[in-house]
């Protein structure tokens, strides 16, 4: 097996699904986020812990994202969180999955579809945007849409969702941001009510929103980067536990390689492409097999280290496709050939830096950081 590779710590990920169902009023259920490769950490794997820990839906981006769950055993609901097109609205409907409708346009194509497929009682969720400006109706327009769709001979309405823009942000300006969505969302909901529909379940919360303020959690709230051990932007675990809120998480995935050789270097000499770094002293260059085709991007160097021994080193010269250069320092003890290079994981494991702490160093989120991690390194799942 190849040296670089990603290991997916199964248990961590119960932990952080516990820790949530901690924080969640009764009733409420809980949509796991699996999109984008389960963050990178592994979709399947993802959506398995997920269903056994009692998840109502999955949430994912794409169609193909659902066929691959549905492939592999999953039944829980999929709810599709980004719009597709028609010509994947069969897929859609055989493989059970329930998209968002925000438009006439869209609710009549898939009433067709489903009514060519024979599928009756299809459920969708009406998708309402109240500030985030991506896709969803207009809050004056809920009602009238979730008429056309109790209209349907095939559709049925399942929920009514938003999407918050900033909810992830502390400052007075954010709250009073988020607090107006709600109260759009809201006013949207009982539009829908007073036409004599039921909204189904309500949902508007994710990471952010959904632990730091506990009124929005409503029917079902959509965790994602918590699912995987980082806490949501200005919402830290510092920021919660002076709520009086406990989230204790912890990292899934340690992407990992191996020191495949080292180098002595001199004083001038420079290494990868362009010449951008070259040596002010006598220094030993630790070579890693990992590269940006890997997700370690170009742009992280400089100012990306990694973890050898439990030791930081700073990666030198540019990032290539396939490898990467530490600079190791002069005759060190510490380094041998074929020694673990951790890129980035749970600190317990061994880690200096967790996704969150290269993200700041590379000025990104741990979103892009786990993401980034391309299909070609192997997810090696720990039970």
């Amino acid at each position: 097996m190849r040296c670089t590779k990603a290991i997916i710590y199964t248990e961590n990920l119960k932990n952080n699904i516990s820790e949530i169902k901690k924080n969640l009023k009764p009733g409420v259920k809980l949509c796991c986020a699996v999109k984008a490769n389960g963050y990178g950490n592994d979709a399947v794997n993802s959506a398995r812990t997920a269903e056994t820990m009692g998840a109502a839906y999955l949430a994912i981006a794409t169609v193909s994202e659902g066929i691959e769950l549905r492939k592999a055993g999953i039944g829980t609901d999929l709810l599709l969180l980004s719009p597709c097109c028609p010509e994947e609205f069969s897929d859609l409907l055989e493989n059970s999955i329930t998209p968002l409708v925000f438009d006439q346009e869209v609710i009549s194509a898939l009433n067709i579809t489903a009514s060519r497929l024979k599928k009756k009682n299809c459920p969708v969720f009406l998708a309402v945007d109240t500030g985030m400006g991506r896709i969803g109706c207009y809050p004056e327009e809920a009602a009238e849409l979730a008429k056309k769709i109790a209209e349907t001979e095939n559709l049925e309405l399942k929920g009514m969702i938003t999407h918050f823009a900033v909810s992830d942000g502390i400052s007075a300006e954010n709250k009073a941001f988020t607090a107006k969505q709600f109260e759009s969302f809201m006013t949207a909901i009982e539009n829908v009510r007073r036409e004599g529909i039921d909204p189904g379940i309500r949902t508007c919360a994710a990471s952010a929103a959904g632990i730091a303020m506990p009124e929005y959690q409503l029917d079902m709230i959509r965790p994602g980067i918590i699912l995987y051990g980082y806490y949501a932007d200005e919402v830290t675990k510092e920021y919660l536990e002076s709520k009086g809120i406990k989230l204790n998480l912890k990292p899934v995935m340690q992407f990992e390689t191996e020191v495949a050789a080292i180098r002595r270097f001199s004083p001038g000499q420079s290494v990868s492409y362009g010449r951008t770094w070259k040596a002010d002293k006598e220094t030993d260059i630790a070579v890693l097999p990992v590269g940006y085709a890997d997700g370690l991007l170009r742009r992280n160097s400089p100012g990306l280290k990694v973890t050898i021994n439990g030791k930081a080193y700073p990666i030198v010269g540019r990032i290539c496709m396939d490898q990467c250069m530490a600079d190791i320092g002069k005759d060190n003890p510490d380094v041998k050939r074929w020694d673990k290079a951790i890129i980035f994981g749970p600190k317990e494991k061994g880690s200096i830096f967790d996704a969150d702490d290269i993200a700041k160093m590379t000025g990104t989120i741990s979103y892009e950081i786990m993401t980034s991690v391309s299909s070609r390194v192997k997810r090696i799942i720990q039970k």
